[in-house]
């Protein structure tokens, strides 16, 4: 496949307003050019980010932008190419440029867009979209962060420096069109802000932390006092952290942690993955590769408190609708996800998890992905360790899908006798996601979507932890 992005110089001409008629101009205009299918998306958002410091703005940044992505077949030959100029001659470049690079191309029997039947989307209001994310002036924005930082620098005398709050909205239109009869659309929106204060100890020790808050609407987000003293709670406990001994233990993930430990399970079930033999997943499919405590769910049409999910959209990336799959049932690999192209490859059907940028070809993404959660609090799960690690962050990257070999930088907090004892750092985390997932000993109930992605507290059985 070829890939072509334009630079192109601003636009000599006034750009076209209408998005919709925009993009099936442009699918026409392919067909017209001699490509025997095509597909336009059109991409247009507006971002505002402020950043303080100490009580004082640091950055402050308000953009918007627009842009067109153009995917041509001549048969099973595909090319692709996207600019961010909607004039007439930029469009003109862009369709002539797509149908030359796909003459070049080598042909591929997997190309193509899904059959015309496989097309739809998700009825009715998802609530993606939110016009009180632009209704909130900039003074109160800004504000906002500044109270984050303010209650979190009040919180403690060990706290007299800060990494800085932000606060950060956007919204987004997106419209896919193609030859085969598909013409959808869907506006997002979001903001959220956070903060990062700074302690430090009688040593002189510092250390830092965050904490955020995040949505699609402005009324939905948490007190900026509320979100100071967690930051500020976290950063304080990492104080006097010290290395522990190497040796074998329970490790118990907290949710942001948990998040990534669960989100490898989407990675090793890629379509692509699978497809290529480069995952630990490869020849698993309707076998156990959990414990029989662990479903785990992506989800495209979720709607949480009344608001579509962070992951929640009408349709995916090739325009198929969003649909709830189960990856793994009770601890069995239920599916893999896939796209049209990885799904041909597999002899399988897309699961609807397409991801469309403006250039090249559609990708593999979640929805909302997430580990079902269990019915012990957080703290009877640590409450049962005599001793181990509660980790709160890692560092690196490590983590070989092939193998599953897991081996990261981890700091957090040692557990004595079911209690949270002291903090700990500079210590490395090791096992394989094989053995992890199926050591998944106790989930927690306290899943919460912050984002797309979301998991409990876990507690995984015998982990090695290098220290000192």
């Amino acid at each position: 496949m070829a890939t072509e992005t334009l630079k192109t110089a601003p636009p000599t001409t006034e750009p076209t307003t209408d998005l919709r008629q925009l993009a099936q101009k442009v699918v026409d205009r392919a067909l017209r050019a001699g490509a025997t299918d095509a597909e336009a998306v059109v991409y247009e958002g507006d971002e505002f980010s402020a950043r303080i410091r100490l009580g004082e703005v640091e950055t402050l940044k308000e953009s918007g932008s627009r842009g067109i992505g153009l995917r041509v077949f001549l048969g099973r030959k595909v090319a692709s190419t996207s600019s961010s100029d909607l004039s007439d001659d930029a469009i003109k470049h862009l369709i002539d440029g797509a149908v030359s690079l796909a003459r070049v191309t080598g042909e591929d029997p997997f190309a193509g867009l899904p059959e015309p039947e496989e097309f739809g989307q998700l009825e009715g209001d998802l609530k993606l979209y939110f016009e009180d994310v632009n209704h909130l002036p900039p003074t109160e924005r800004i504000e906002i962060a500044k109270r984050a930082e303010a209650a979190a620098m009040a919180f403690d005398p060990r706290i007299q420096n800060s990494g800085g709050a932000n606060f950060d909205t956007g919204t987004s239109r997106k419209i896919l069109t193609n030859s085969r009869g598909f013409t959808g659309e869907y506006r997002r929106s979001h903001c959220g802000f956070s903060v990062s204060p700074i302690a430090t100890d009688e040593k002189g020790g510092m250390q830092r932390n965050y904490w955020y808050s995040s949505s699609r609407t402005a009324s939905k987000l948490e007190s900026p006092e509320e979100i100071g003293r967690i930051a500020a709670q976290r950063t304080l406990r990492r104080l006097g952290a010290r290395r522990v001994s190497t040796q074998k233990a329970p490790v118990v993930f907290s949710p942001e942690i948990a998040r990534s430990i669960i989100g490898n399970i989407f990675d090793a079930a890629n379509g692509d993955a699978i497809y290529r033999h480069a995952t630990f997943f490869d020849d698993m499919l309707d076998k156990q590769v959990a414990g029989e405590n662990i479903t785990v769910i992506d989800d495209g049409t979720m709607m949480l408190d009344g608001i579509g999910g962070f992951g929640t959209s009408p349709f995916d990336g090739e325009g198929l609708p969003s649909r709830r799959t189960v990856l793994v049932r009770n601890g069995v690999l239920e599916s893999y996800v896939n796209n049209s192209y990885t799904a041909r490859k597999l002899g399988m059907k897309s699961t609807g998890n397409a991801s469309r940028g403006l250039a090249g070809n559609p990708g593999i993404g979640s929805g909302n992905f997430y580990l079902e959660p269990g019915t012990q609090t957080p703290e009877e799960i640590i409450g049962g360790i005599k001793s181990g690690l509660y980790v709160t962050e890692t560092m690196g990257f490590g983590v070989n899908l092939v193998t599953g070999d897991y081996s990261q930088g981890a700091a957090g907090l040692w557990i004595e006798n079911g209690e949270l004892a002291y903090p700990v750092e500079e210590i490395t985390i090791a096992g394989n996601l094989k053995d992890m997932y199926r050591n998944i000993v106790a989930i927690g109930n306290d899943l919460v979507f912050r984002s797309s992605a979301a998991a409990p507290t876990i507690h995984v059985e015998g982990m090695t932890i290098a220290g000192a």
